[in-house]
């Protein structure tokens, strides 16, 4: 085996494909990034069985062939090489990669090829293309409110539901929920999956196109599958039923406020300064008179209030929450303005962006003696 392609390539696909390599020692093949030389194309595969990743680039393929090398090492060395193009060569019989650039040589111990899970295209039961800037957009707008108790799996991941001409999607960890909704000119098809937040927090990493591309989306009842550019993905999807979300969101308000969003995001983040001292990071906000009186408190550091101009109708509500669970949202708000939703001091606040119905969010405030 042997080829040589630019350093730029190599690395950057090297740093797209780490992301799958196992850290587990149990079994140290999964632990290798797989190489795959044929056609003026090299091929890389990594995995840890529960996500799959492949990259393609172009290289000058004088002997074809395929290699198992650490990630770890082959990556750092891939990084720090000097010159603009690698050259790799591989002796079967010596069981030794070699790796040039310029006046650097390396030589990095192989592992059995054959040993490697090579990861299969999957052929799923609906299939469909959206563009990543949309998909970008329905991850980054619920993937934020998943939990992280790994003894309640379902809670973990992302809900998506394809409905004909919709995909929405939706999280929770049972104290607050997302849900966004697209709606596309043609049927996408029928399918209900819960794919893991590690999955989609990872393909954001390595979806980075500024220009709108298309995503070819493959699901069946147990995986999932995202092809872009020279990458593709694939992803164990989280067995059970998700629960009905709707349940949760509030039909009535009797208090409705419109707000600056980047102001009340700056407030409630330097008046939760105090509170984050404390495990539930409490916050309170007062919704009256044109404003929103926002407070925390903290008897071993302080106190700390902030009020912000506000469109407030209706009755007076005092109600509390952990900061994280708001300012959260604000950040995935993209509207100028917002509106706030409420009904007591203990029933969920809606949050919603301005003249924007495909978004909603829910927080469940907290229980406080005063």
């Amino acid at each position: 085996m042997e080829f040589s392609c630019t350093k730029k390539d190599f690395a950057n696909s090297l740093q797209i494909i780490s992301r799958a390599v196992s850290s587990k020692q149990q079994m140290p093949i999964l632990s290798g990034i797989y190489l795959k030389a044929d056609n003026n194309t090299l091929e890389l595969q990594a995995t840890d069985y529960e996500i799959g990743l492949i990259a393609k680039i172009h290289a000058d393929i004088t002997s074809p062939g395929q290699i198992v090398l650490s990630g770890r090492y082959l990556q750092e060395v891939v990084r720090k090489l000097p010159g603009e193009i690698v050259t790799f060569s591989f002796h079967r019989e010596e069981s030794i990669a070699n790796i040039q650039s310029n006046q650097s040589k390396f030589t990095l111990l192989c592992m059995n090829p054959s040993e490697f899970p090579t990861i299969p295209f999957l052929e799923g039961d609906i299939n469909f293309t959206i563009k990543n800037n949309i998909l970008q957009n329905l991850i980054k707008k619920t993937v934020f409110a998943c939990g992280t108790d790994e003894s309640r799996p379902i809670f973990t991941g992302c809900y998506m539901e394809v409905n004909g001409i919709t995909i929405t999607m939706a999280a929770t960890n049972m104290h607050r929920l997302a849900v966004k909704t697209e709606t596309f000119n043609s049927p996408l098809g029928n399918i209900k999956i819960i794919i893991p937040s590690k999955t989609l927090n990872e393909l954001l990493h390595i979806m980075t196109s500024e220009i709108p591309i298309d995503v070819h989306v493959s699901c069946s009842h147990n995986k999932i599958s995202f092809a872009f550019d020279n990458i593709y993905m694939t992803s164990r999807l989280i067995e059970g039923s998700f629960p009905n979300y709707q349940k949760v969101i509030p039909k009535e308000s009797s208090t409705k406020v419109k707000i600056n969003t980047s102001e009340f995001s700056s407030a409630v983040d330097r008046v939760s300064l105090i509170s984050r001292s404390n495990e539930y990071n409490i916050i309170r906000l007062s919704f009256s008179n044109g404003q929103v009186h926002i407070s925390s408190n903290s008897p071993e550091i302080g106190n700390a209030e902030e009020i912000v101009s506000a469109s407030v109708e209706g009755p007076e509500v005092n109600i509390a929450f952990n900061a994280k669970y708001i300012t959260d949202a604000l950040k995935n708000i993209d509207t100028e303005e917002c509106s706030f939703a409420l009904q007591q001091s203990l029933n969920p606040l809606t949050i919603r962006e301005k003249g924007n119905d495909t978004f909603l969010y829910v927080a469940t405030p907290v229980r406080t003696n005063h």
